[in-house]
């Protein structure tokens, strides 16, 4: 029976491992101020972060601040957005709270969880993005990877993403929760997939007391791996380690998805 004490020296022992296998482990959402990543992060929900990037860089040169997509047309967001899908109920969500953002915050973007988690379409999850990675303020991002990762790990039993949060938030160092977050879903969508993990290849399989639940013949867990990692993918990796920016690996034409 693991104890509490032992528990928290596991978890920390991950994220360390963690950050050494993803030191590049960054928002992979692109924005330059929190107004973009507050949509882009809306924009998400039910999508892959490389389809909004897609679409964000037109999205944003017609509507730059909450004030210009307050006044947008919904046709003309709705045509726009419409690739990330669900693009009905998002726009109902833009617009919404670009309005709040005019008329609460003369158009800025709150720095509070509290104030932000009143706006149309903004949950908790949302909030914690944009506080973490636009504001500095820590948070733990409990997305459908995080919430998996948790529980494979062994950190908690709970599977309400509130409780989620607070039973692993209690197991770190506050300062580490924004990138304790990047690393998890990082590993999630990198190497611990839902349906396959490529446990004979994790380099945290033997702190997981899940090891073995996923394909343990390493020569073909590395066919499992995702993105950067993916076989046949060296260079990239080697040009994200080297701190290479996702829109300059974009710019040199390397794909970004899995």
């Amino acid at each position: 029976m693991e104890t509490e004490l032992g528990l928290k020296r596991r978890a920390r022992k991950i994220n360390r491992v963690l950050a050494e296998t993803y030191p590049y482990a960054v928002p992979e959402l692109d924005f330059e101020n929190p107004f973009e990543l507050l949509v882009a992060t809306v924009l998400s929900a039910q999508t892959t972060d490389v389809r909004v990037n897609a679409i964000t860089p037109a999205l944003f040169a017609r509507f730059p601040d909450a004030l210009a997509m307050s006044q947008a047309d919904r046709s003309e967001l709705e045509e726009l957005i419409r690739p990330t899908g669900f693009f009905r109920a998002k726009t109902d969500s833009l617009l919404g709270l670009s309005a709040a953002l005019v008329q609460r915050h003369d158009g800025q973007v709150p720095p509070k969880l509290a104030e932000l988690v009143k706006l149309p379409g903004v949950g908790r999850k949302t909030a914690n993005v944009v506080l973490g990675n636009a504001f500095g303020v820590p948070g733990i991002t409990v997305d459908t990877h995080f919430g998996r990762l948790a529980n494979r790990l062994g950190w908690t039993d709970e599977t309400d993403p509130v409780k989620v949060e607070h039973a692993v938030g209690e197991l770190f160092e506050k300062r580490d929760w924004t990138m304790l977050s990047h690393r998890v879903v990082f590993h999630g969508r990198r190497i611990c997939h839902a349906r396959k993990p490529a446990c004979g290849v994790c380099p945290i399989a033997k702190l997981c007391p899940s090891n073995g639940i996923g394909e343990e013949i390493p020569a073909k867990a590395k066919q499992l791996l995702k993105y950067e990692l993916a076989p046949g993918r060296e260079d990239l990796l080697a040009k994200m380690q080297a701190g290479a920016t996702r829109r300059q690996l974009r710019a040199e034409g390397y794909g970004l998805d899995a």
